[in-house]
Formats: structure tokens, C-alpha cells, sequence
């Protein structure tokens, strides 16, 4: 029976007449599944973040699922002991859907993990901050809003002479404190150029130099951490980006944080090293696993109905960001 077998795998092996070409194509093709798994299993490894308050600051509703659901599905594992909070900038209203589109949000986040109404906050601001390719959003007013949400109790003074003096040297001596850890957003190309993704990169960013500003000699609390903007061949290669990005993330973790400015005294010279001893990860690799892979096509497809229109499929089968996020600390 056993040689019967092998002759009967022989000769269908044979009458394929397969050329070199084709085997070796096919065994490309095979191993592409076997590279994701090793990926997946081996982002694993890598430095992440536990009993953080994270804050995922995103432009638009499903921002949270077409782009960053490897991330957010890994940080709210429970073992890690994380509070993870999403800041949408805008209602999605370019389609006056506004409302229908704040809810849906709400649902893709708790098929993503996020279990609490209350954790997804929406900002609905259509004058200021309308869903719009044409309007650059001014990160200023975004900061602002940031200060007001997630740092209360370090808004600057108002005021003059001798009050404004009072106001910022009570700022010099008072460390940096927010309701946040991490932030975690857009790189300056916003993955896909839109103006509305950048802004949020910028309005970050601002955020820390408000947050720092007369306080040179703190650490500050809050890192900022950026998805990774690729090429488009990159972009649409789905699991096959797995191998390129596992590698550069490994380079990255290899070389040295750039530490930008020399300490300017003794005080700072202290909180510069507290600062990098109590530093977070520089670099951050998520791989969902096929488990996550399906929480986030089920908080694109179950949640944004809306937004399924017949190109939000190809995205889903073929971006790499529902399978691959790599994330950057900023040094400032």
C-alpha cells in the first residue's frame, strides 16, 4: 500500500511537468504563511507597555481599525495591566453621517478591546475640525485641547508684571504632571498624506511643549510614540512587509536614543538621567496574531458598516497595517 502511494504522488508529481520557475514560486507562496507565524510569535518579544495610561489620538472614526488595530488589540490584554483611552479629532462627517459614525466608532473599539463607552472620547468640532482632505486642522487649538483634557492643572497663567512673573516662576518649580503616559498617533506623513493625520502628529507634539514649557529641569511625563509611514509597495504587501519591519525594528533597538541637548545644569543634568533610566521602549512591533487579525477585519466589517464601500476590502486584504504596526518613540 505504501509503495502504491509513493508511485500514485510520483506520477501526479510528474505528470505536472512543473518547471524550476513554478516549484520555486510555490514555495515562496508557502512559506509566506510560515514567515507570518514566526513574525507574530517573535513581536512577542519585543519591549512594550504595561500599567501605562495610553491615549491613541486619531483623526477620524475607524482610523483606530484600518490603521492601528495590531496595536490596539495587543496593549489592552489584560496581563499587561494597561488603560488604553482613544481621542477621535473629528465625527467623520465628510458624508453628514456624522452621529451614525461616532457610534460605530464606539463599537469597533469594543471589538477591539476597549470594553469602556466612556473610554472612546469624539470630538465634534465641524467648524474647526471638520473630516476634510482640503482643511489643515491647527494643531495649536488641538494642543490646547489636549492641555485641557489630559494636563488641567498645568494650563499657564494669564496676567502681568510682577503676576505674570509670580505665574511663571511658580511653573519653573512645579514638575510636569498628566493624566496620560503615552500618546500614541500619526508619524509627519499620517501613513497616507492626509492633512487630517499629519495634524495629529504635529497637535502631539505641541502638546509636549506646552506641557514642558518654563520646565526645563523636569523629565516630562509623557512619551509620544508614531506608526510608521512605508512606501506603497510596502503598504499593500500585507504579511509579506512582516520580514523588512521585524528586521528594521531589530537595527533600531540595536542603535543608540539620540539624547538631543547637552544638560544646562546640575538639576537638569539629574532629571535628564531619571528621564533615561525610567525611559520606554524606543521601539514598539505589533503583529497580530490571527485571532487579532479577525478582531480588526470584525471592527471594520461589524462596526463601520458605513465605511465598507468595495475598496475598504482590498484594504483589508491587502495593508499591512491590519497585520503590522511598528511604532517610533519621538526624542525631542
Amino acid at each position: 500500500m505504501d509503495n502504491f502511494l509513493s508511485f500514485l504522488s510520483y506520477s501526479s508529481i510528474h505528470n505536472l511537468n512543473l518547471s524550476p520557475t513554478t516549484i520555486t514560486a510555490f514555495s515562496i507562496l508557502a512559506l509566506i504563511p510560515l514567515l507570518y507565524i514566526y513574525t507574530a510569535l517573535t513581536s512577542l518579544t519585543f519591549p512594550t507597555l504595561s500599567s501605562s495610561r495610553i491615549l491613541l489620538l486619531i483623526a477620524h472614526p475607524d482610523d483606530e481599525a484600518m490603521f492601528l488595530s495590531p496595536t490596539v488589540t495587543r496593549l489592552t490584554d489584560p496581563a499587561l495591566g494597561n488603560h488604553l483611552k482613544i481621542l477621535c479629532l473629528s465625527v467623520g462627517n465628510a458624508d453628514g453621517i456624522g452621529d451614525i459614525r461616532r457610534k460605530e466608532l464606539i463599537q469597533s473599539a469594543k471589538f477591539l478591546g476597549v470594553e469602556r463607552e466612556d473610554d472612546v472620547l469624539v470630538v465634534d468640532d465641524q467648524k474647526n475640525l471638520p473630516d476634510d482632505m482640503k482643511v489643515v486642522w491647527n494643531t495649536k487649538d488641538i494642543a490646547d485641547l489636549l492641555m485641557r483634557y489630559f494636563a488641567p492643572g498645568m494650563a499657564s497663567g494669564g496676567g502681568s508684571g510682577k503676576a505674570k512673573k509670580k505665574v511663571q516662576e511658580a511653573s519653573d518649580n512645579k514638575a510636569p504632571e498628566a493624566l496620560i503616559d503615552v500618546i500614541i498617533t500619526f508619524d509627519k506623513h499620517g501613513v497616507s498624506s492626509h492633512p487630517n493625520h499629519t495634524a495629529c502628529h504635529g497637535a502631539a507634539l505641541a502638546f509636549i511643549d506646552l506641557l514642558m514649557a518654563g520646565r526645563e529641569g523636569w523629565a516630562c511625563p509623557v512619551d509620544v510614540y508614531t506608526l510608521t509611514s512605508v512606501s506603497i509597495g510596502r503598504k499593500y504587501g500585507s504579511v509579506v512587509d512582516c520580514l523588512w519591519t521585524i528586521l528594521a525594528c531589530m537595527f533600531a533597538l540595536l542603535t543608540r536614543p539620540r539624547d538631543k541637548g547637552a544638560s544646562k545644569s546640575k538639576t537638569v543634568g539629574k532629571a535628564r538621567k531619571k528621564e533615561m533610566e525610567r525611559r520606554r521602549p524606543k521601539v514598539m512591533l505589533f503583529v497580530a496574531g490571527p485571532a487579532q487579525w479577525w478582531q480588526g477585519i470584525q471592527a471594520m466589517t461589524r462596526a463601520h458598516v458605513s465605511q465598507m464601500r468595495w475598496f475598504r476590502w482590498g484594504w483589508i486584504g491587502l495593508s499591512r497595517y491590519m497585520v503590522i504596526n511598528d511604532l517610533r518613540r519621538v526624542v525631542r
